[in-house]
Formats: C-alpha cells, structure tokens, sequence
C-alpha cells in the first residue's frame, strides 16, 4: 500500500501532462492520448521485448469507475473542474482509511491502496457511452441465475450459491485486471516462448505461451482461459484468450462503477483480446476487448496506463487456508429462516 500516489511515471504515456496542467482551449475531450510507438524496449536473452518486472495497478485505484456516469456523455476525460472535484473526493477517503485506522475503528489503512485521481470518465472506452452493453435475452437469463454473497435477500444452503471469488477460486476475467481496493499486485515473468503473468488478488498466475502451438481443445476450459500471445511492432504483446469456464463475473464489485451484485455471465463463446503496449521503460498502455455475443449484444472494450514499481511486494493471499465464510453464511442463512417461520407460525397461532 502506498496510500496517494503521484503517478509521475504516466506523465511519458500523456495522461498526467494533460491533469496536471491547464488543458488547451481546444482539447477533445473524447479522445484518450494515442499510444506512442517511439520507444523499443530491450530484449531478453532469448530474443523476445523484456516486459519483466513489477507493473502493480494500485495507482489506478483513484475513483474511475469501470462505467462512465451518464453525464460524461461520450467524453473519455473529465473537465479540469471536474478532476478537482475528484481529486478532493480521494483525498477526502485517503485522509478516512487513516482516520479510521488510527481510531481502531476500520483498520483499513494498513491495507487500502487508495491513489491520486486522475482524468479518466471510465476505465470503458466502448462503446462511446463508456457503459456495459445491454444484456441479450440468454445473458439476462444467465445473469439471473448467478448465486453470490453480492446477491441481494439471497438464501445460502449449498457451495453452489457462492460465486468463484466468494470461494476464494478466481477473479476471472476480464474482472482480475481492474483495480481492487487492495491486493493490486501484478508482476511479468518471461521464459522462451512464455509469458506468466503473477496476480495478487486470487494468487492466480495467467501462462501466455508466445511459441506458437496450437489451442487446447475448446470443450478444456479454464477459470482464466486458454491464452495465445504474439509480438508486434517490438514493443507490444497481442493475446488472445478463449475455453473460458462459465461461473465467474466478467465485472467484479470491487472495481468502482461496476455492476453491484457479480452478476455479470460469462459464457463458453467468450474471447478476450489483448494488447500490452510499451511506450516507455515504466509505463504500459493495456488494452483490451471482450466479446460474449452470447450474453452482451456487443463487444465492450478497457484502457489502462500501468506503470513499473519493482518495490511494490506482492504478499500471500491465504483465502481458502481460512476461509469459513461459506459455512458462517450458510449457518446464518438457515438460522434467520428458521426464526423467521417460527415467528410466522407463533403469529398465526395468536
């Protein structure tokens, strides 16, 4: 954790000259900087670019919400005004989790990776509302049917009203990419023809093979899916995910601005592309774009600016060791309904 960030490494990327200082009469404020091709990372051993390091997205956990609130319209930045206003809205929290947890009475400033604002309306780029797709009529179906702790008057009686994360299983994606408000760590590690991908949150590792073999078999599906990745342009890794195993959310209540109850489908036609851009030695532009036509009537598509922080320590993440949050929620579910028929039925009786 290390509470307000100043993300001076994003200002190579674009984003923080442009939040930092007066915009330009005549910024467009629906354009989102492009991409710079100028930089050439170095290579590895083997003769691949060297993405390895620490690239940590607790700096990004600065209020964008993964949805754009209806008045940004089709705007991919926020006014100058209304950057401050966010940047007092963080503050204001960062100064809370340290209020609180010197009071005693939270203790989430030990753990809370609160972060500078920045001008971003959404993490969302498309479609150009910056919000979700509309369900289509399978994927409400699907989204209706999903069981988790998230889930409002929801009754808990088997594992099966849980969801992956409620069991300490997975994030899935693209939900594991987002800022959480703890547990941002994320490292790369490369070998001949891999990428891995360490994650923090769920101690998940993502194998990306660069080698070219073929797929798995689609019916082999995996919580995380089956990645494929290529180089391009020297400073940029393409990967292609499919065999998504359904039962984990696209979305994850912990990102701000996403859907309140993990009730976002994913379904076995789901295909996640990526893009992981270098445009300097600390900074990566990520992109992506999930398409489930399955369950979203198009595809949606995220930007992220991560930055490089080899100091960032990335620490056990001991869930299922002593996790009796299943058992508590389904003892307490059965208790409150047992008490509420006896009350019923004493009611009736008088």
């Amino acid at each position: 954790m290390r509470g307000i960030t100043l993300l001076s490494g994003l200002a190579a990327a674009g984003l923080m000259a442009i939040g930092a200082t007066a915009a330009a009469a005549q910024e467009d404020l629906t354009v989102l900087p492009a991409a710079s091709n100028a930089f050439t990372p170095s290579q590895t051993a083997w003769g691949e670019p060297d993405f390895r390091g620490g690239w940590p997205i607790d700096h990004l956990n600065g209020r964008t919400p993964l949805q754009r609130a209806p008045e940004h319209g089709d705007r991919q930045l926020l006014t100058q005004e209304e950057y401050a206003a966010r940047s007092q809205t963080v503050a204001a929290l960062e100064q809370r989790y340290q209020n609180e947890d010197s009071s005693g009475t939270m203790g989430m400033g030990h753990w809370a990776e609160v972060a500078a604002a920045n001008r971003r309306t959404s993490w969302i780029t498309a479609p150009a509302n910056g919000q979700l797709p509309a369900f289509t009529a399978e994927g409400q179906r699907l989204s209706d049917a999903m069981r988790s702790t998230w889930v409002q008057g929801q009754n808990f009686d088997t594992w099966l009203d849980f969801d992956s994360w409620d069991r300490c299983i997975s994030r899935g994606l693209p939900a594991s990419m987002f800022p959480f408000m703890y547990n941002n760590g994320m490292r790369i590690f490369q070998a001949p023809g891999l990428v891995a991908i360490q994650m923090e949150m769920v101690h998940e590792t993502r194998l990306i093979y660069t080698d070219g073999r073929a797929g798995v078999p689609r019916q082999i599906a995996q919580w995380l899916g089956e990645s494929r990745g290529h180089w391009e342009d020297a400073n940029t890794l393409v990967v292609e995910s499919t065999n998504f195993l359904p039962g984990a959310s696209a979305t994850n209540v912990g990102t701000t601005g996403s859907p309140r109850e993990n009730d976002s489908p994913i379904s076995n036609s789901a295909k996640l592309t990526e893009r992981f851009h270098m445009t300097g030695p600390d900074e990566i532009i990520y992109e992506f774009t999930w398409e489930d036509p399955v369950v979203y009537t198009q595809p949606w598509s995220a930007r992220l600016e991560w930055q490089r922080d080899e100091a960032f320590e990335i620490y056990e993440y001991a869930c299922h060791e002593g996790n009796v949050q299943v058992r508590n929620f389904i003892t307490a579910s059965r208790a409150e309904r047992a008490e509420a028929a006896a009350a019923g039925a004493t009611g009736a009786a008088q």
